[in-house]
């Protein structure tokens, strides 16, 4: 059984490939070989999700599939590309990673874009797995600058995850497909919090002062823009603005411990095992 990984230099795919390195026959799909960190006990073969004359070596053979598409307005066509050449290879399960709230109704483009590649997933007639999970801790390892915090949320909660808790789910997925066949699982965290929770607890773990600065949607959209951010890519983040600020993401659940059979990662955990990082920005 070989299993493939997409977007194996990504946050979520890149912790997939350290739970399963070793245990099972694994493979990793990456567009420039030479620019990838090397993890023992995984192949790492070339082919872009762009261009699907490419994938044909690197799927062949495989029979489980871990599908990540960056976040992009053309995800749903790298995911096209990769269902199919799954079929060509007789893939016999495709775990997804989907977003929070993917529908056809969802209040973000993202979400929207997610719901047709989840669509297409569910009619492909391969089995399958999807992953709606909420917003990722790691996300705010870039929205500190000083003693200022900023973020999505506005003033509600959202259950935030540890996309190490992600990956552990995915890998547990990837390791026993058939048990998960066919389901859908949101992925969050144990607790609700707001970000100014989440600046107190980084300060706590700093001894230092650490304040949360809350930014409207449009503020939000020029400061990602003036940080160097695209604009597609800006303007889906302050529409999460909006949807976040609405307590769109104020849910936890227990989809983690039912897949891995452990709890999920608190914030306190993640910001202690990220001191160095919190500290250094």
């Amino acid at each position: 059984m070989t299993i493939l990984i997409t977007g194996a230099n990504g946050t979520v795919s890149r912790e997939v490939l350290r739970e399963l390195a070793g245990r099972q026959p694994l493979r990793a799909l990456v567009r420039d070989a030479s620019r990838t960190p090397r993890l023992d006990g995984v192949e790492y073969v070339v082919g872009d999700l762009d261009r699907p004359t490419t994938l044909t070596p690197a799927f062949e053979g495989v029979t489980t599939l871990w599908l990540l598409m960056p976040m992009g307005p053309l995800a749903p066509s790298q995911s096209m590309n990769a269902v199919w050449a799954a079929r060509q290879a007789g893939v016999r399960h495709i775990v997804r990673l989907s977003a929070i709230g993917a529908a056809h109704d969802a209040p973000t483009r993202n979400g929207r874009l997610h719901a047709l590649s989840d669509a297409e997933l569910q009619e492909s007639g391969i089995p399958w797995t999807i992953l709606r999970p909420s917003h990722f801790m790691q996300n705010l390892l870039g929205a500190k600058a000083g003693e200022h915090l900023y973020g999505l949320f506005g003033d509600a909660r959202v259950g935030l995850i540890d996309a190490r808790d992600i990956a552990a789910a995915g890998a547990a997925i990837l390791a026993a497909p058939q048990q998960h066949q066919g389901r859908i699982y949101t992925p969050t965290g144990p607790e609700s919090i707001t970000l100014d929770q989440a600046a107190d607890e980084i300060a706590r773990t700093l001894g230092q002062p650490v304040r949360y600065v809350p930014q409207s949607p449009e503020q939000a959209r020029d400061g990602l823009l003036q940080a160097g951010l695209d604009q597609w890519s800006a303007e889906v983040l302050a529409e999460y603005r909006v949807a976040y600020g609405s307590g769109w993401g104020d849910f936890t659940n227990d989809h983690v411990e039912r897949i891995v059979g452990r709890q999920p990662r608190t914030f306190a955990e993640f910001v202690r095992d990220h001191r160095e990082h919190f500290a250094g920005v």
